[in-house]
């Protein structure tokens, strides 16, 4: 990055943003405003001339303008035209980021997928503490794996001693923290691994948002839905017992709401004292992948 005055300056070569000719790449700037994130830009032709064109981005608005005109940009990575007609990529806004540009690969998710014999796709197991997500994750994952199968676990616990180490049990930080997993999830899925998110989420907005992450069908919700009495007294971490001493507030089940999904794909219910074991649900889910082709590429 090469500052010019209060202005930044992008370097990068012609041929990446299509001016110019592309087997002999050369140097131009891209200039942005810092201020408001909108203004002239320029890029320089080889042979010194200038084409200018405008880029227009609000702040934290998931919507670009360029030339004035809007584009959703949820994954702009489409090229423009400058006022010479030459092709540019468009840059865009996300959140709190500006001036971004998806950057396409040749090798995508089909080739990915092609490689591994699988298809990816995010399987989401929710439930309160102790109705046996993560046992079932374990399992599932297991089953999987003796089938030739690439997964990975995305554990509620095991992801806050890493990634989501910065955030407490607060509301917004709950919902930050499975936000992040859903992004995670995401990338993996598309990397063609069948991912397996195993956390309490218990707020359906949270997880319907997850779900929009990812193409129709690829988000496999999983309902591990086990009665709050028999969660407790399994209580295989002690964490009912403190919630119900008053030591820990916010207790999902006690003190906060669980909002049971409505429509997941998969719902293990336990009848009564009659309980499936881990591999019997796991069977369950894999029959189900089995059933919508997510075990063939």
């Amino acid at each position: 990055m090469i500052a010019a005055g209060n202005r930044p300056l992008i370097r990068c070569s012609t041929a990446e943003f299509g001016l110019g000719d592309a087997t002999t790449p050369k140097l131009g700037f891209l200039k942005l405003p810092v201020s408001n994130c909108s203004g002239k830009g320029f890029g320089i032709h080889s042979d010194g001339a200038r084409s200018s064109f405008s880029v227009k981005a609000g702040e934290g608005s998931k919507v670009s303008y360029v030339n004035g005109k809007a584009d959703l940009v949820r994954e702009s990575h489409d090229l423009i035209n400058d006022s010479d007609g030459k092709s540019i990529r468009q840059m865009s806004t996300f959140g709190n980021s500006t001036n971004i540009v998806w950057h396409k690969c040749s090798v995508e998710k089909i080739d990915r997928q092609e490689l591994v014999q699988q298809k990816g796709c995010v399987i989401w197991v929710t439930g309160l503490s102790g109705s046996g997500k993560s046992t079932l994750a374990c399992a599932l994952s297991r089953g999987l794996h003796t089938r030739g199968k690439l997964t990975y676990i995305l554990d509620g616990d095991n992801v806050r001693h890493g990634l989501n180490r910065d955030l407490s049990f607060k509301a917004e930080d709950r919902a930050e923290n499975i936000r992040r997993i859903g992004e995670v999830a995401k990338l993996f899925a598309d990397a063609g691994v069948i991912c397996i998110a195993s956390l309490i989420s218990p707020y359906r907005n949270d997880r319907d948002a997850c779900r929009a992450l990812l193409p129709e069908g690829d988000f496999i919700e999983v309902f591990m839905n086990v009665p709050l009495q028999v969660c407790e007294a399994r209580d295989p971490k002690g964490l009912y017992k403190l919630a119900r001493a008053g030591k820990i507030k916010g207790f999902t089940g006690i003190d906060d709401p669980y909002e049971p999904p409505l429509n997941s794909e998969i719902e293990l219910q336990q009848k009564g004292a009659v309980c499936a074991s881990p591999c019997e649900m796991a069977e369950t889910v894999i029959s189900y992948l089995e059933e919508k082709g997510y075990l063939n590429a």
